[in-house]
């Protein structure tokens, strides 16, 4: 039998302070079949999209999601269950509390060339922060970071997790396995 990563599993000694922080996932509309549907089919779930604005259906389908977790809920099941290895998104913490982190991360979502054309940044698909955060300078680091103490990815394999955190102004990288 098959070992599965469960919500305790993956979530123990992530936050550290459940009374002081919030524990969040940012869902790419993109990798996660039917999620608008999922999202509105739960009432209980605070959720805000990080692009501004009227989007056409087409863009609401594909959006990146902020969504904050009960660890113990069906929905946290769901999408540690379900979604785990196959980069639906990725986790953070905050004790800024949920609109902090929606305010910040919204300003994540686009770069910007050279000559001004913006570009999406897909941060909040593991296989992009793996890469991206372990080649951030302090500021860049400081920009990413903002109200967020901490970010989980999954591993290329799935098998583990990633986790990031600031320490003072250096990068703190752990692989926690989980399989």
């Amino acid at each position: 039998m098959t070992e599965r990563i469960t919500p305790d599993k993956l979530f123990q000694g992530f936050v550290a302070d459940p009374e002081e922080e919030v524990l969040c996932v940012v869902l790419d509309g993109a990798s996660v079949p039917n999620l608008l549907e999922r999202l509105h089919a739960d009432r209980s779930l605070e959720v805000e999209c990080l692009f501004r604005g009227a989007l056409e259906p087409d863009m609401r389908q594909v959006a990146p999601y902020l969504v904050r977790l009960e660890p113990a809920s069906e929905f946290a099941e769901w999408v540690v269950g379900t979604g785990w290895g196959r980069h639906w998104g990725i986790f953070l913490s905050s004790r800024q509390g949920f609109r902090a982190l929606r305010n910040h991360l919204r300003q994540l979502t686009f770069i910007y060339r050279r000559d001004g054309t913006p570009l999406y940044f897909r941060y909040y698909d593991p296989r992009v922060l793996r890469v991206f955060l372990p080649t951030c300078g302090q500021a860049q680091l400081k920009q990413m970071f903002g109200p967020v103490d901490a970010f989980m990815a999954e591993s290329e394999a799935g098998d583990a997790a990633h986790i990031y955190r600031l320490s003072g102004e250096t990068l703190s990288a752990a692989e926690r396995k989980l399989l």
